[in-house]
């Protein structure tokens, strides 16, 4: 049979900030809505509430001396090392991230120069021809990223792409917005190499969408809803209710027209790894997906779940699941060789992807 080239991960990092943040380190924040209203209900309720939604009972920060490129960094180091691969061999450094760099001092994004420029920096490759690219694409980054290192691969213009996201969400968040408290930081890399194989492995396919009619603006930058907190500052805002109901709509037969790109169904998936962005949305998300097959079911163990301790890390939720379990350390949870693997993520925009990934056997 004749030898085709595919995309492999052949190695993978995170990095896990040390700051870990209960929900009760939200007991004392004063909640407004959307309109400046001071919230009534006390804040034991409202934690409650938002814990019962979303899963999460705690979050990391990263500690004051650090920045979104300092955490890419690290995990580009893991991702490195896990591969074995000569870092100066590297065609492309991708780096999925929103905000830049984010100092504690001041909370103003720095963009300039791009954040793989700088990671590239600080791993000291020297190699001009490896080229750094920054990927805003809101929390569906890091898997654009993969996806648009296998576009590179298949067409000849790379063999290996260092694939990263990162994201200091803590330093963009509203203290006056209780949705503030899904929002997390966090890193997360790959290494993605060119393989000659005479069977599929690796990537299988992939699916891009971008609604932007009128879902364009369902996560933006706005004022604090604290009326009285007025010094020019921007925080990421979100229309929950609003990104569900979409989300709902979309991302299932996003990730089933992924599936049937690969000529496999939903009985050939062993693992299904969504964007960290909600539990209950991504449990509804796993339902509507089996419902597209006839199914009212699915298997226990198919969606592996980190926001309940991670949070929301954005474009880091991904790399970051994916490599734990990689490395054996997220429970029971575990990847077989040649089994068939999904990832699908969304993001502001509204951005989403999905891609089909088969583990060499």
């Amino acid at each position: 049979m004749k030898n085709d080239f595919f995309s492999v991960i052949t190695g993978s990092g995170c990095y896990i900030p040390t700051l870990k943040v209960p929900n009760d380190h939200f007991l004392e924040n004063i909640f407004f809505d959307r309109d400046g209203l001071r919230l009534t209900k006390a804040n034991p309720d409202i934690i409650s509430q938002f814990e019962k939604i979303t899963g999460i009972t705690e979050r990391r920060y990263v500690t004051d001396d650090l920045m979104a490129s300092d955490i890419g960094y690290f995990a580009a180091q893991e991702a490195l090392r896990s591969s074995s691969v000569d870092q100066e061999s590297l065609d492309y450094i991708i780096v999925a991230h929103n905000f830049g760099d984010i100092p504690a001092s001041n909370c103003r994004s720095g963009l300039v120069p791009s954040l793989a420029s700088r990671i590239k920096n600080r791993l000291q490759i020297h190699n001009p021809s490896t080229v750094c690219l920054d990927l805003p694409f809101g929390c569906a980054g890091w898997l654009q990223g993969v996806i648009q290192s296998d576009i590179f691969i298949r067409c000849g213009a790379a063999k290996r792409v260092l694939v990263i996201g990162a994201e200091t969400l803590s330093r963009v968040c509203d203290p006056h917005d209780r949705d503030s408290m899904i929002y997390a930081d966090g890193a997360g890399a790959v290494i993605v190499e060119r393989v000659q194989s005479d069977r599929p492995v690796g990537i299988l396919s992939h699916v891009v969408k971008s609604y932007t009619d009128e879902l364009a603006y369902v996560l933006q930058m706005g004022r604090s809803y604290n009326p009285d907190y007025d010094d020019g500052a921007t925080f990421l805002k979100m229309n929950g209710r609003k990104l569900y109901e979409s989300v709902l709509k979309t991302v299932p037969a996003t990730v089933k027209e992924s599936i049937q790109t690969a000529s496999l169904s939903i009985g050939d998936i062993d693992k299904i790894l969504i964007h960290q962005a909600n539990e209950k949305m991504n449990e509804a998300i796993l339902s509507h997906l089996f419902h597209l097959y006839g199914r009212k079911d699915h298997p226990e163990d198919i969606m592996p779940m980190s926001i309940s301790l991670l949070g929301n890390s954005s474009v880091a939720t991904l790399p970051t699941l994916f490599d734990l379990i990689a490395k054996g350390n997220f429970g029971k949870h575990t990847f077989t060789a040649g089994s068939n693997i999904v990832f699908a993520s969304l993001g502001a925009g509204i951005n989403m992807n999905a891609l089909v990934y088969k583990l060499p056997e």
